[in-house]
């Protein structure tokens, strides 16, 4: 690592709108938050929001911000947001919601970073995708984060049923991630698909003062209540 470029911290936030900061996050992260004044986030509102409730020392206003979202194109983008850290200014990496780089943005300006010999700091703080393994009772020593499953319902059928076979056959817990809008859908359909004695988790409001989290068999499933899941993304694990 060069000595001379500046380092790139990735800064966690809380997973919940509902939960302070400092609920949630180490408070050795607040030195490393309070010295920055360059961020690269997912949504400069969101990220205002999230310094602004954390306290940090700087005045909000005194801060830059530069977007990094699904709209940002590789190559010449990436450069611009590393430039600074190449003459020795630090960066804060945000996204909108636990960790960045996990199912959310990140990874391209951290390997842009990685190729320069830039340093790369991970900080501590919730991820959901890890929160709902350690809580579900399925396999943790083997898993698989799938990300989002296709849209469509015969798409997403099959895709069901083929990682219910891997988690079946394998025993390797299979996870996802679903937008709030369509997390009822999913939820519909996974019980509706898997097989009767096949586990599911349902991980929701992580963090939140009314989180839920539940593990039962399909079939179970099938003769309860669902659970309320349209005001944030849900995690789902099949084992």
């Amino acid at each position: 690592m060069n000595s001379e470029f500046g380092i790139l911290y990735l800064i966690p936030c809380p997973i919940s709108d509902e939960t302070a900061p400092w609920d949630v996050l180490p408070a050795a992260n607040r030195a490393v938050m309070d010295a920055l004044d360059y961020f690269i986030v997912e949504n400069t509102r969101t990220a205002r929001r999230f310094l602004s409730k954390a306290g940090i020392a700087r005045p909000i206003g005194e801060l830059e911000f530069r977007e990094l979202n699904e709209h940002t194109a590789a190559g010449r983008e990436i450069e611009e947001l590393i430039a600074p850290l190449l003459e020795g200014r630090s960066a804060g990496v945000i996204s909108e919601a636990g960790v960045p780089g996990v199912a959310d943005p990140g990874a391209p300006v951290v390997g842009a970073c990685h190729r320069r010999g830039i340093r790369v700091v991970p900080l501590v703080g919730p991820s959901s995708i890890i929160l709902a393994v350690m809580a579900s009772g399925l396999n943790g020593q083997s898993f698989a984060f799938n990300g989002y499953l296709p849209v469509k319902p015969p798409e997403r059928t099959r895709a069901i049923r083929f990682f219910e076979r891997r988690a079946l056959s394998e025993g390797q817990s299979q996870l996802f991630i679903e937008a709030p809008y369509r997390n009822v859908k999913l939820m519909e359909q996974l019980v509706q698909t898997l097989g009767d004695q096949t586990r599911l988790t349902v991980a929701v409001d992580l963090t939140a003062p009314d989180e839920r989290i539940e593990t039962h068999t399909a079939g179970e499933w099938r003769r309860r209540q669902l659970p309320e899941m349209n005001r944030r993304p849900a995690i789902f694990i099949i084992g």
